[in-house]
């Protein structure tokens, strides 16, 4: 009965949810249409997206800003995982290097790219490194907290089974911080997008969404420009919500996720 009453109401929340966009657009339309800004009507946008879909741009661009924001994110974001658990097993290690990835923390990502330009120049290893940095630290400080707070009575049990360092880190700590992990593992996803799209447009080096955004801007074409915020958009929504399914997925064992 309950999944019955589910499908019933699901093509009123996508209805819903429709509702935005839609309205959104009329006021697009209306905006340009009314001289009333500078908007490019939604047809040219439209007339931009194909001609960019047809030349191949739209997906060349797509594939270059995901595999830079994929290649920092398949970096970044183990080895703040692996130091998070690790600093958080090992209090003399957390004293070691707490205060120096806190404070280097505070520092915006944006912020290290000149820094790391003037050491390896513009280009794809500059960027690797900035997005890479981007998913280290949500990844590190949440996989941090989620092994620090492990409840001693699992450490007990842990003992009493005569586990080992390894069998207590993967038996005990990992499963009982996995929550807090994939938490982290969820911003560092969003922070690397977020620093993938704006080193490529404070760069320019090679092709992204970024890229042709920057181009798009010093050219005054809007409609490209808002073809490329779409694509950015859709791309970081469709990419988020597969992450947040596949961590229900693994985390479907705990009844706050349902």
């Amino acid at each position: 009965m309950t999944g019955l009453l589910s499908l019933s109401r699901a093509p009123v929340r996508f209805a819903i949810g429709l509702a935005a966009p839609v309205l959104l657009l009329l006021w697009w339309q209306w905006q340009a249409t009314a001289h009333i800004s500078t908007f490019a009507p939604p047809g040219a946008v439209g007339q931009a997206a194909a001609a960019l879909i047809r030349d191949g741009t739209l997906l060349n661009d797509m594939l270059a800003t995901l595999g830079r924001a994929f290649g920092g994110l398949f970096i970044g974001a183990p080895l703040g995982v692996a130091t998070g658990v690790a600093m958080g097993i090992w209090r003399p290690l957390d004293r070691l290097l707490g205060p120096l990835l806190h404070g280097l923390r505070q520092v915006p990502m944006i912020g290290w790219l000149p820094l790391i330009g003037l050491w390896f120049g513009v280009g794809e290893g500059t960027e690797l490194i900035v997005v890479s940095m981007s998913a280290f630290f949500p990844a590190m400080l949440n996989s941090h907290a989620g092994v620090a707070q492990v409840e001693r009575r699992y450490e007990e049990v842990g003992r009493i089974y005569g586990f080992g360092t390894v069998q207590r880190i993967r038996f005990i700590l990992l499963p009982a911080a996995m929550p807090l992990v994939l938490t982290g593992l969820t911003q560092s996803l969003a922070f690397a997008w977020i620093a993938t799209i704006g080193t490529e447009i404070l760069t320019g080096a090679g092709s992204g969404l970024g890229v042709t955004m920057q181009l798009a801007q010093t050219q005054q074409r809007l409609d490209i420009m808002l073809v490329t915020i779409a694509a950015t958009a859709l791309l970081g929504f469709v990419i988020n919500h597969l992450f947040l399914r596949l961590r229900r997925r693994l985390l479907r064992w705990q009844p706050s996720s349902l």
